[in-house]
Order: structure tokens, then C-alpha cells, then sequence
């Protein structure tokens, strides 16, 4: 598997299901993407190969810069977006060594790529064997593209339900000085589509002791402390910029509700919305706008409302805020969801299950074309 994401150490529990599943499995990631160190140096079930690369943090762009030699595996799973670099450099490694392969795709927007990228993403379509879509309209797009070969819906990362799971958070609500609120979460980038703004002008008209707690950070947050201080909010509002994934679980259960209000722009939409099943497996309550994947991914175990429209968000906000045993039932429903569709080891589980399917495919459809029938030369 070749995966820049595998620097969080929150997201390596997908990886020791497969190994429990009986995988020999071999990860390829690199030191640190964008700012994040990789967190996790003591690999017991599974290999690790870190590898350095350059232009981390630009997904379209980058690429490990060592040489690797050969890929001694049954099949390689890229966990890189067809059209990228990265996804090239392997797959025609792949294609020369002739190893199956297949590749992963959030893209749940149809794009027109300029080369050389829409190159890459043609020859990424010719040789894989399949394709892993994390929603179900990035499947859709693939299927728009002419892209014949199986594809199954699975997202990319699960949640460890005994990492995520309900848990006394008294004392760190106590530090944030929030013992006595009722708290409102965002945990992500911050950024204009994730719909921050909106959550902010929401929290004006949710009662004095309702606060909000931010954990993340990115290029609006400055923007966001300007609207709290215009909005005299300053002082209901906990910035925590940056936490180790590994801690995420702790903030999570400081939470009475966890908000996701993305925005849809020209260009992207919510591909997913991780926060959701971590919170979920928490028993928080979630809150999240319509866009992308978001409805999917809640389900019957939360709320949506209308992206961009504060009313209906403060509305569903003020519901839960005046009714305790509503956020427990709707936390009860989400840790039950998870349970059922988004552990570490339902992912893993569907994972291999593909594994085999695309393996047994090649090996008994003679009609299917193989790796070594590549036009295009190394």
C-alpha cells in the first residue's frame, strides 16, 4: 500500500485489522505531509517503508524522491488520486513489473484535468484492476469517465471504537474552563468550506452559556477570531490549533454536539467527513450540512440541515441544546452506525474482500487485459 495519509497514527488501526485478516502487508509513506510528522515509529503487525518525497502537502504534485526498486507484492494498493504524480510513479512501476494494482479516489466532482494530469489519469484507468471510490459519487464519476473495471465503495479510514468511544472528559473541560457549557465542537481545517463563518454567526443566537470550541487550524482562522470579536463572541470561543491524532478522542468527549456545516464550491464538496464517525463513536451527537457525503455518512444518527442556511443550523443547535436525553439518544444511534458500517475492521473486512475480488477476476476472466499489455513505454 502506498499512502501519504498513513502519517497519522489515529489512522493506522485499517492497517492492523488487514494484518489480523492474514495480509502481509507493506505501507510506503512518507516522513511528514505538509506540516504533520508521522506519529507512529513502532510497527509490530505490519512493514513500513518511510520514504522521503518532495512537495509534500501538494497532492497533485508530489512524489517520492528515493529509488525504490522493486515492488515484491501480490497486489499494490495506491491510496493516491488517479491523475497525481505520485499515483503515476507507481503505477507505471506496476505496469513494468507487471504486479496488479489498483487505486483509490475521493473525487466526487467531474473535473477536466490538463496534462499531463489527465494522462495519468487515462493510464491509471488502463492498467489498474479496480477502484476503491470513498463515496459514492466519486464511484459515479468514475463510471462517467468510461471506467468499466470494478469499483466498490469503502471509505479510505475507519475509527477504532475502543480509541473512540465515550469517556469522562470532566477534567479537560475544566482546563478549557467549559464545565458549565454547553459545547459546540469543530474539528478540522480551517477554511472557508468547511463553513466556519456560518457556525460562528450560529453560536449568536444559541443562549449565553453555549460555547464553541475550534480544533484545527488553516489559512481563515484569523478571519474567524475577526468575526467572534465583531460578533462579541470572543470570550465563548476556545481555539486549540493543533492536537496529536491520537489525542482527538479526548477533545471529541468534551463535545455535547460536533458540527460539520461544509460549504460546496466550484471545486470541491465534502468528500466524506471523518469527524463525523469519530464523533459518532464517541456518542456525540452530529451536526452536519447537506453537502457531498455528509447526509450518507449520518445517516438516521444525526442531523442535516440546508449547507449555508444559519437558521435552519441554529435551530437543529437550540434542539439539542434543550434536550439531553434527544443528544443521548442521537449519540446511542451514531456509536451504533459506526459500529456497523465504519470500524477499523468493517473497512478492512471490505477491503480484503476486494482484494480478492479484483485478484480472482484477473486470474480467471480471460477476456480481462493484462498488466503487460502497456503502449506506453517506461
Amino acid at each position: 500500500m502506498v499512502s501519504k495519509s498513513q502519517v497519522m497514527g489515529s489512522y493506522h488501526g485499517k492497517l492492523r485489522a488487514l494484518s489480523r485478516l492474514g495480509v502481509d502487508l507493506t505501507v510506503i509513506t512518507p516522513p511528514r505531509w505538509g506540516k504533520q510528522q508521522l506519529e507512529i515509529s513502532d510497527f509490530d503487525e505490519y512493514k513500513v517503508r518511510v520514504v522521503r518525497c518532495l512537495l509534500s502537502g501538494y497532492p497533485h504534485f508530489y512524489f517520492y524522491r528515493e529509488v525504490l526498486g522493486a515492488l515484491d507484492a501480490d497486489l499494490v494498493h495506491l491510496e493516491e488520486e488517479p491523475w497525481s504524480l505520485a499515483n503515476q510513479q507507481f503505477m507505471r512501476k506496476c505496469v513494468k513489473a507487471n504486479t496488479p494494482v489498483i487505486f483509490f479516489t475521493w473525487q466526487n466532482i467531474l473535473k477536466k484535468y490538463p496534462p499531463p494530469f489527465s494522462y495519468f489519469e487515462r493510464y491509471a484507468h488502463a492498467h489498474s484492476l479496480g477502484a476503491i471510490a470513498g463515496n459514492q459519487e466519486a464511484k459515479c464519476i468514475l463510471q462517467q469517465r468510461g471506467f468499466t473495471k470494478p469499483v466498490k465503495v469503502i471509505p479510505q479510514l475507519g475509527v477504532d471504537p475502543v480509541a473512540f468511544q465515550c469517556r469522562d472528559a470532566s477534567e479537560l473541560r475544566r482546563e478549557l474552563k467549559l464545565d458549565k457549557s454547553f459545547v459546540v465542537g469543530y474539528v478540522g481545517r480551517v477554511v472557508e468550506s468547511k463553513g466556519i463563518a456560518d457556525l460562528v454567526h450560529a453560536m449568536t443566537l444559541l443562549p449565553p452559556h453555549g460555547a464553541l470550541v475550534i480544533v484545527g487550524d488553516g489559512d481563515l482562522a484569523p478571519k474567524v477570531k475577526d468575526i467572534a470579536a465583531r460578533l462579541g463572541l470572543s470570550a465563548r470561543i476556545r481555539y486549540i490549533s493543533w492536537v496529536n491524532s491520537l489525542q482527538v478522542p479526548e477533545y471529541m468527549n468534551i463535545l455535547d454536539v460536533l458540527v460539520l456545516p461544509s460549504r460546496t464550491t466550484q471545486r470541491w464538496k465534502e468528500q466524506f467527513g471523518h469527524v463525523l464517525i469519530e464523533a459518532m463513536a464517541c456518542e456525540v451527537p452530529v451536526v452536519g450540512s447537506d453537502s457531498g457525503e455528509i447526509p450518507n455518512v449520518i445517516g438516521d444518527a444525526g442531523l442535516v440541515f440546508p449547507e449555508g442556511v444559519v437558521e435552519r443550523l441554529v435551530a437543529q443547535l437550540s434542539l439539542l441544546c434543550n434536550d439531553a436525553d434527544y443528544r443521548r439518544n442521537l449519540g446511542r444511534k451514531g456509536r451504533a452506525r459506526v459500529l456497523r458500517h465504519f470500524t477499523d475492521d468493517r473497512i478492512a473486512e471490505q477491503t480484503l474482500d476486494f482484494y480478492s475480488e479484483v485478484l480472482g477476476r484477473s486470474a480467471n476472466d480471460s477476456d480481462q487485459p493484462t498488466l503487460t499489455t502497456a503502449s506506453v513505454s517506461s
